[in-house]
């Protein structure tokens, strides 16, 4: 008898072992899913006086409140023939800031007319300060940082762009 209750006592501990430690949690981990890029049209940046063409963009829309708000946040890289474009639904002075963004961004505002008014070149990540328009923008266009330097853009250039939304 005595002998039957040691194996159950052993027994038990046992299992009570085997449950601590197979049940035991790992911290969990809180991930940020990699956003990728969606081709969503195409955009073209024109020089003022020639309209000849500066560069070609494959370019991401953000046009809705959701999209807007989050913009850029959250991507570990861009490709430099990639940018969003942020369309609003009137034109007014503008801030933008990059608040959870990854990457260093050229931040170009442009008004009603799709004509450049001014920029913020290389806008640091995480940066939560502000980074305003020097006018009004119903248009905002967000590329590499250092890209509009490059691409040798000025105040009164042109953008032009198609959706396939």
């Amino acid at each position: 008898m005595i002998r039957r209750y040691f194996k159950v006592i052993c027994l038990s501990a046992t299992l009570v072992a085997l449950a601590a430690t197979s049940c035991k949690e790992e911290p969990k981990k809180a991930e940020q899913a990699e956003v990728v890029f969606k081709k969503e049209g195409e955009l073209q940046l024109l020089e003022k006086t020639t309209d000849s063409v500066l560069v070609k963009l494959d370019i991401e829309i953000a046009d809705n409140e959701f999209e807007t708000q989050t913009g850029l946040m959250y991507r570990e890289s861009m490709k430099t023939n990639h940018g969003m474009l942020f369309v609003f639904p009137n034109e007014q002075p503008r801030s933008f800031y990059m608040k959870n963004t990854r990457i260093a961004l050229d931040i170009i505002y442009l008004d009603a007319n799709k004509t450049i008014v001014s920029f913020q070149e290389n806008a640091q990540p995480f940066n939560e300060g502000s980074l305003p328009s020097e006018g009004a923008a119903k248009y905002v266009l967000e590329v590499n940082a250092g890209l509009a330097k490059t691409w040798q853009l000025k105040v009164g250039d042109k953008m032009r762009y198609s959706t396939s939304k």
